[in-house]
């Protein structure tokens, strides 16, 4: 059986439904290469199979070149690490979460929708690649992602706007 991948977005940052704040919760950039940022998202990623968990150091240098405006921000917890949030500037206004998630040990503990309102807050923050503002924020998701993430997703305002099952 193949998994279903489901995107959503948002067109107006008032539609963002803040989660229940945690007030230690707070999002940083991060340098994309840096060793960090690598191993949060790989460990964020694992359980779920996402590409990022097995890159190789090289995979990870050609994807700073490809995509040299690809943003990452850790999620910290009163400064500790505990998951990550990846934006990337894309034309026409919009920005892509290309990943977001908690580290496996934080999972469950309340943490998801704040970390999840502060990394939309910072799509919407973000300098656009050729248009004055933000006009659209965008993720998708899979049936191999987290169980509760499409559902916190919505929760913050995201919309469903294309459901695929891929085989």
């Amino acid at each position: 059986m193949g998994k279903t991948v489901t995107y959503l977005e948002m067109t107006d940052p008032g539609e963002l439904k803040p989660g229940r704040v945690v007030s230690s919760l707070s999002i940083r950039r991060e340098e994309g290469l840096s060793a960090l940022a690598r191993s949060v998202q790989a460990q964020v990623g694992a359980a779920y199979g996402w590409r990022s968990s097995t890159r190789s150091d090289l995979e990870w240098q050609e994807l700073a070149r490809a995509h040299p405006r690809r943003q990452y921000w850790l999620i910290e917890l009163a400064g500790e690490t505990v998951g990550i949030a990846v934006l990337e500037p894309e034309r026409g206004g919009v920005v892509e979460v290309r990943a977001f998630g908690l580290l496996p040990e934080y999972v469950g503990r309340g943490l998801g929708g704040h970390a999840l309102t502060l990394a939309l807050q910072q799509a919407w923050a973000t300098a656009p690649l050729d248009a004055e503002t933000v006009r659209r924020v965008w993720l998708h998701t899979n049936s191999n992602d987290h169980p509760s993430a499409l559902r916190n997703y919505q929760s913050r305002g995201l919309r469903v706007y294309l459901t695929e099952v891929e085989e």
